[in-house]
């Protein structure tokens, strides 16, 4: 044990410097106006100082995470895990007040990232967790109802986006007053002070007394945020434009590069819970992330979108975006209903990953994969185990009762 424990610490400074080092190719070439760099080169590097800044935002959060309650802290680390997904969709949300064209970048890097989320994290942190503890299902905690009501709320809110042809000002409203409800019942909670770090949180927290570790966390907090703010409207553009010059389908390059770069960390640090056999927490904090994209992102466009345009219409949605719009939808719908029960099993999460990866290969079928995660919601609902029916419905409506 004692070689393996200088071993972690060799593992967790390294991880550290590589995460530091990252933003600064971009943060140079940025200072001498780009160096004259094509589009690839751009994406590349300001890709990349996201990615940097995403896991220093983590590593911020995670240290704060003792002075915090846990579904605080959840909370917290998603909505930082998440910031540069912010900043990425919010460049296209405010480009798109300028040229309407935009507007698509912004939906499609939104939906992306969405069901990336699901299909890809959910997923691969339960198949980790089981695999750690060598068991068939991961049992989430009983606290992460709070998690689930809340995203059963902003997932039956989503379908009725689609119907007015745009993201718009009530949407904003709706939005941001689910999640406004979100943050005070997570701050209800109990302190976090006894949960184990993990990485280079670890290590801040081992080698700093309180008030190192704290300014640790401001001095990440705000080179990330510096980073990914000098970066993300770059990354956003040369995007588009490689995709253009290479002749790849813009909509999709935006849909899928860009959130792999920003949720990238998120995934890893909820990987590392399920390592360390703390799967539930790792899962809370992805349904935690997808809540907040499902509130607090969407409505941001709307609202970023409006200042930019200086007007009250919405971020307009075509039939494509809209197409979209309901698939994600309901596949968020798909996904609250198997965790209902607070059962994840492999085989739940290799169908979340195996829908996932089929209508990801086949982008022309994502109106027939709407209605089969429908149906396969409305199925297990209707002739799956009872107790898993009364578990949604209870805390869809936690007003007709106790949830037990």
């Amino acid at each position: 044990m004692s070689a393996e424990v200088p071993s972690a610490r060799t593992r967790d400074l390294i991880w550290f410097s590589v995460g530091i080092v990252l933003p600064v190719p971009w943060i140079v070439a940025e200072s001498f106006g780009g160096l004259g760099m094509g589009p690839f080169w751009v994406a590349l590097l300001a890709g990349l100082a996201i990615l940097g800044g995403a896991f220093m935002l983590s590593w911020s959060c995670e240290v704060a995470e003792r002075d915090i309650p846990q579904a605080l802290a959840l909370l917290m680390l998603a909505l930082v895990g998440v910031l540069p997904e912010y900043a990425v969709d919010l460049t296209f949300a405010w480009r798109a007040g300028i040229d309407p064209e935009w507007a698509q970048y912004a939906v499609a890097n939104m939906t992306g990232a969405n069901r990336l989320l699901i299909g890809v994290g959910w997923s691969f942190v339960v198949l980790v967790a089981c695999s750690a503890s060598r068991s068939s299902s991961l049992a989430v905690d009983p606290s992460q109802r709070l998690e689930i009501r809340y995203l059963i709320w902003a997932t039956s809110y989503s379908f009725l986006i689609p119907l007015n042809g745009a993201i718009d000002w009530l949407d904003a409203i709706v939005l941001f007053g689910l999640f406004a409800a979100y943050v005070v019942e997570a701050t209800r909670g109990s302190r976090n002070s006894d949960e184990e770090l993990l990485g280079p949180a670890l290590m801040i927290d081992l080698y700093f007394s309180d008030r190192g570790r704290r300014l640790w966390a401001i001095g990440l907090f705000v080179t990330a945020a510096y980073a990914i703010f000098v970066a993300a409207e770059p990354f956003a553009e040369s995007l588009v434009h490689v995709g253009h010059n290479y002749g790849v389908d813009q909509f999709l390059l935006v849909q899928w590069v860009a959130p792999l770069a920003s949720e990238s960390p998120e995934f890893v640090v909820a990987i590392l819970f399920a390592v360390r056999l703390r799967g539930s927490v790792g899962i809370g904090a992805l349904v935690s992330s997808k809540i907040n994209q499902w509130t607090l992102l969407v409505g941001s466009l709307a609202f970023v979108f409006m200042l930019s345009a200086g007007g009250w219409s919405g971020l307009p949605l075509d039939e494509r975006q809209t197409s979209e719009l309901f698939l994600t939808s309901a596949q968020s719908l798909f996904a609250a209903v198997l965790l209902a029960d607070l059962d994840f099993s492999k085989r739940k999460a290799l169908v979340l990953f195996a829908l996932f990866a089929v209508h990801f290969a086949l982008p022309d079928s994502h109106g027939a994969f709407t209605w089969l995660y429908l149906g396969l919601a409305a199925a297990r609902l209707a002739f799956g185990p009872a107790a898993s029916r009364s578990d949604f419905f209870r805390l869809a409506a936690p007003w007709l009762g106790r949830t037990r």
